[in-house]
């Protein structure tokens, strides 16, 4: 994509909107509920009209309007794909079983993407432990299933998927990060047991057995395990420009038509979480596009970023802001520094690792700073 050079004014509408993102429903719920389409498409549409009749840049408008199409595709068809998955459990977990829960989670976080696999299990999850749930399930099933889990593949969250968009290999992820995440997610998990046993002890057994005598394992919607299967193989789509995106909302389509209605409805399934996300992430694109070319214009003049100094700023602002487009920014400063995607990936890559684990692990800390978590 070239770069064009906004005026630095531009850059104002971005901030505005994440600012609103962060603080609308904490500080004004009801008013931001309801006009925060408005506001998204009204920021979105004064950066887009200086693209397109200021700077004469409307190729850097459709090459964004393609980035999101991609991003949107890919997150929506999860979602309705996981939702047309319903598991029912038997609601008696051990600690044990509960740490062998959240690992499998972790893992299936990288294929339904920690959006999809939140959905999936976030209800089993508190049924397996109806009879004892408190704040630290929730806590731990948020961090390592709906964050932390899902840093080895693109699909896994949404930052990654942004970095190949841009031209990270698919694989990149998981060679260079299965580290960190087997050591975060070993902490995490071993955190969790100790907490977990010593609430387990305090629930009487013949309690736990009353509430879970005719209780069974059952899986519903197992169709969509083919469906599924059809939007990772899409992912591996190049050309022609927005087959891969038909191919994934086709799989969606399909999915949610086959599905019977008692699977959504125990799944308690509706649109309105993926209609906000796009919404919000029509306007974080287009807003986007004057912050991402100003970085870019100006990398030379940064000086250097180092491993730490990115973890840590990226991460922080990971935790207060969406974590995507955070990872966008720093990633389009490294990207100019570099001189392009494949120039980052011929460095030593310790930038790029330290991003990545950043935006994805940070995005735990707050419940703006993912969708999954507000979810």
């Amino acid at each position: 994509m070239a770069v064009v050079i906004p005026n630095p004014w531009m850059v104002l509408p971005f901030g505005v909107l994440l600012a609103l993102i962060a603080t609308g429903p904490v500080l004004f719920p009801h008013a931001w509920g309801k006009h925060y389409p408005k506001v998204a498409l009204a920021l979105a549409a004064v950066v887009v009209g200086y693209y397109i009749f200021g700077l004469q840049a409307t190729h850097h408008v459709w090459e964004t309007a393609h980035e999101y199409v991609s991003f949107i595709a890919l997150i929506g068809a999860l979602f309705v794909v996981s939702g047309g998955i319903h598991i029912s459990v038997k609601g008696e977990a051990t600690p044990a079983v509960n740490v062998l829960f959240l690992f499998i989670g972790a893992v299936i976080a990288n294929v339904l993407g920690t959006t999809g696999a939140s959905m999936l299990l976030i209800r089993p999850w508190l049924r397996m432990n109806k009879y004892r749930v408190t704040g630290h399930h929730v806590v731990f099933f948020v961090f390592i299933v709906s964050n932390v889990g899902g840093c080895l593949t693109p699909i896994g969250d949404p930052p990654l998927f942004l970095g190949y968009l841009e031209g990270i290999p698919f694989f990149w992820v998981i060679e260079h990060c299965w580290p960190m995440w087997l050591v975060a997610n070993a902490i995490l998990l071993t955190m969790f047991f100790a907490v977990d046993t010593a609430n387990y002890r305090r629930a009487p057994k013949p309690v736990r057995e009353t509430l879970t005598r005719h209780e069974t394992w059952r899986f519903d919607g197992k169709i969509n395990l083919l469906f599924l299967a059809i939007l990772l193989a899409a992912v591996f789509i190049k050309e022609p420009v927005f087959l891969r995106e038909a191919v994934m909302i086709g799989a969606a389509v399909a999915s949610y038509f086959v599905t019977k209605k008692k699977v959504h409805e125990s799944n308690d399934f509706n649109f309105h979480p993926i209609i906000e996300v796009a919404v919000l992430f029509v306007g974080i694109f287009a807003t986007m596009m004057p912050a991402m070319d100003w970085l870019k214009g100006h990398a030379e003049s940064m000086g250097n970023l180092r491993p730490p100094m990115i973890y840590w700023s990226s991460g922080a602002l990971s935790s207060v802001l969406d974590n995507a487009p955070t990872y966008f920014v720093f990633f389009g400063l490294l990207e100019a520094k570099a001189n392009g995607a494949q120039g980052i990936l011929q460095s030593q890559n310790l930038e790029l690792i330290s991003l990545s684990i950043a935006a994805v692990f940070f995005g735990a800390n707050t419940y703006i700073a993912t969708a999954q978590t507000s979810w």
